[in-house]
């Protein structure tokens, strides 16, 4: 009888550490628009696309497909800003393929600062082109959510998480 409850408990607890390691993995998600622009950019900066992005543990793999820029994809990368909608600097260089229409990838280590800001919604993907060097399309990286069609208004006010809620993906 013993063995018998050995066995159970073996079995429990390794069904746990089994599906906790399916729990610990996150997805993101992001559409790519336009990044600010005025009067004398908006003709560069045009264009869509979509990233979605798995952390397991602390590697973070990154795919999307951009499509209609004006100009050819030059370089996207994944930046941190100090909060969403906030630019920041550059932290690694996603792999690029297609020029108005492509695809880019990634597959990363983050360092502990790096998945604290993916966490915290800091870093967003960034696709610049030729005619928009600086920056043709961008989106944030938040928890993995549905996206409307293009030009299909949101109801209400939209997905925006309120990571700076402790328990809404913000780490002490």
């Amino acid at each position: 009888m013993r063995c018998r409850q050995l066995a159970v408990l073996a079995a429990m607890l390794c069904g746990g550490i089994a599906g906790g390691a399916v729990a610990a993995e996150q997805r993101f998600a992001t559409r790519l628009t336009a990044v600010a622009y005025d009067g004398a950019t908006r003709a560069n900066v045009q264009g869509d696309g979509q990233v979605l992005a798995t952390l397991d543990g602390n590697k973070l793999t990154v795919s999307g497909r951009f499509m209609a820029l004006p100009s050819s994809a030059t370089s996207a990368r994944l930046y941190s800003g100090a909060g969403i909608g906030v630019p920041g600097g550059p932290i690694l260089d996603l792999q690029l393929d297609g020029q108005a229409d492509g695809a880019l990838s990634g597959s990363f280590t983050l360092n502990s600062k790096q998945l604290t800001a993916l966490r915290q919604g800091r870093v967003y993907v960034q696709l610049n082109s030729q005619k928009a060097p600086e920056g043709n399309l961008w989106g944030w990286l938040l928890p993995e959510h549905p996206f409307p069609g293009v030009d299909v208004p949101e109801k209400g006010q939209g997905f925006l998480p309120q990571l700076d809620v402790p328990g809404n993906w913000v780490e002490k």
